[in-house]
C-alpha cells in the first residue's frame, strides 16, 4: 500500500515537473543563448573599436579624441543602392554611385591624412573600407541580440546562434584585412595583379589607377593591365580596355582573378573558364556591354581562395599558384592566332604589389614572413572540437 502511494506521488511530481519545464526550459535556453550571443556581440564591437584605433594610430602616435571621433563617425558611412524598378541605364547609375563613394573615401582620407604621401593615404582609404565592413557586422549582430532580448524571442536567438560561426569568421577576416591594408601587405585578392606584374618590365598609367605593360608570349603581342601599385587600388579597368582597343586590334581578352573556393577545394588551386572574371558590380557589366557585341573571345583563369582569404594577407598556397597560372596563361594566349594581339588583365587589389616583375620577389619575402606569423598563431590557438 505504501509503495503504491509512493509511486502515485512520484508520478504526480514527475508530471508537475514536466509541465513546469515546458514553460521554464525555453526561458532557460533563451537566457543561455543570450549570454553567449552577448559575448560574441561584445567581441565584434571590440574588434571594430581596435580596427578604428589602428587607423588612428597610423595617422598619429597618440591620436586625439577628435581624430578618433571622426574615424568612428565615418565608419557609419553607407551607400544607397540605385533603384532597379526601371532597369534601363541601371549600370550607369551604379557606376555613378560607386564613383561618388570613391570620391567621399578619397576626400575623408585626404582630410585626416593631409601630411601623408599618396601611398599612405590609399592604405588608410582601404583600411577604412574594411573597418566599415567590420562595424556593420558588429551593429547587425548587436541589433539581433537586442531584438531577442527585447521580445524574449528564442527563434531570433537560435537563428543568430546558427549563423554566428560564419559571421565571426567574416568579422575576423575584415579585422585582419584592415591590418593588411594598414601595413601595405599583399592580400589574397592581389594574385591577379601579381601575375600581371610578373609579366611587366616597365609600365605606364593609361587610365585612372591602371597601368599597362607590353610583352610577347608565344609570338603574340600582349598588353598586360593591372591596378596601379603598390598602394591599394582597384582602378578603372573598363577605361583602360577602351584606351587599348581604340589604338589596337585585339583578338582575345584574358582575365586572371581570385575566386571563392568551395569547402573541400584547396586554396591556391587554379581553374580555367570563359567570361570576364571580375568581382563587384558596375565595371564588369560596362566592360561586357562593350566586348560581347564585338564577339571578342574572353578567357578567365581563377585562383581559388577561401571565404575570407581574398581580404586576408596573402597566404603561401595562394602565392604558390603563380607558376600554374602562368602555364594556363600560355595555353590561353596560344588560342589567339600568330601575330595577333591579346589583352591580359590581372584583376584585383594591388595592395603591396608594385608594377613590374620585381613584385614577385618582394611579395615572396612578405608571404614567407606572414606564413611564419600564421604558424605561430595556430600554435597558440587552444580548444577545438574535442
Amino acid at each position: 500500500m505504501y509503495l503504491m502511494q509512493s509511486d502515485a506521488i512520484g508520478t504526480i511530481i514527475w508530471f508537475l515537473m514536466f509541465f513546469v519545464l515546458i514553460f521554464l526550459y525555453p526561458r532557460l535556453m533563451l537566457s543561455q543563448l543570450i549570454f553567449k550571443l552577448e559575448q560574441s556581440a561584445k567581441k565584434m564591437e571590440l574588434m571594430s573599436h581596435k580596427a578604428n584605433l589602428m587607423i588612428a594610430k597610423k595617422l598619429e602616435k597618440h591620436p586625439t579624441k577628435e581624430l578618433k571621433s571622426d574615424i568612428n563617425e565615418f565608419t557609419d558611412f553607407f551607400v544607397v543602392e540605385p533603384s532597379n524598378i526601371d532597369p534601363y541605364g541601371l549600370v550607369r547609375k551604379i557606376d555613378q554611385t560607386i564613383r561618388g563613394m570613391e570620391s567621399r573615401f578619397n576626400e575623408f582620407a585626404n582630410k585626416i591624412a593631409g601630411k601623408k604621401n599618396d601611398k599612405e593615404k590609399q592604405e588608410i582609404n582601404y583600411s577604412l573600407r574594411a573597418a566599415i565592413g567590420l562595424r556593420q557586422i558588429a551593429k547587425i549582430v548587436r541589433h539581433n541580440v537586442e531584438l531577442a532580448k527585447k521580445f524574449k524571442n528564442l527563434q531570433i536567438a537560435m537563428i543568430l546562434q546558427m549563423q554566428l560561426p560564419l559571421i565571426e569568421k567574416i568579422a575576423e577576416g575584415e579585422f585582419k584585412g584592415t591590418e593588411a591594408f594598414m601595413n601595405g601587405w599583399p592580400i589574397g585578392d592581389g594574385i591577379g595583379p601579381l601575375v600581371a606584374a610578373s609579366l611587366i618590365k616597365s609600365s605606364k598609367e593609361i587610365a585612372e589607377d591602371v597601368v599597362v605593360g607590353e610583352t610577347t608570349i608565344k609570338g603574340r603581342k600582349c598588353f598586360v593591365l593591372k591596378a596601379k601599385g603598390p598602394a591599394p587600388h582597384l582602378g578603372r579597368i573598363d577605361e583602360a580596355i577602351s584606351w587599348i582597343m581604340k589604338r589596337h586590334k585585339i583578338a582575345r581578352i584574358i582575365t586572371i582573378d581570385a575566386a571563392q573556393k568551395l569547402e573541400g577545394e584547396k586554396s591556391g588551386s587554379v581553374a580555367e573558364g570563359v567570361g570576364f572574371a571580375m568581382g563587384g558590380i558596375g565595371q564588369r557589366e560596362m566592360i561586357e556591354n562593350v566586348l560581347l557585341p564585338m564577339k571578342k573571345p574572353i578567357d578567365s583563369i581563377v585562383v581559388k581562395v577561401g571565404m575570407t582569404e581574398a581580404i586576408l594577407p596573402m597566404k603561401k598556397e595562394i602565392y604558390k599558384a603563380l607558376p600554374k597560372v602562368k602555364t594556363a596563361l600560355d595555353k590561353s594566349v596560344e588560342r589567339a592566332g600568330k601575330n595577333e594581339k591579346v589583352i591580359i588583365i590581372g584583376v584585383g587589389n594591388s595592395c603591396g604589389i608594385r608594377d613590374d616583375e620585381k613584385a614577385v620577389d618582394e611579395t615572396e619575402q612578405i608571404v614567407e614572413k606572414l606564413d611564419e606569423m600564421y604558424k605561430k598563431e595556430k600554435e597558440n590557438e587552444k580548444g577545438g572540437w574535442f
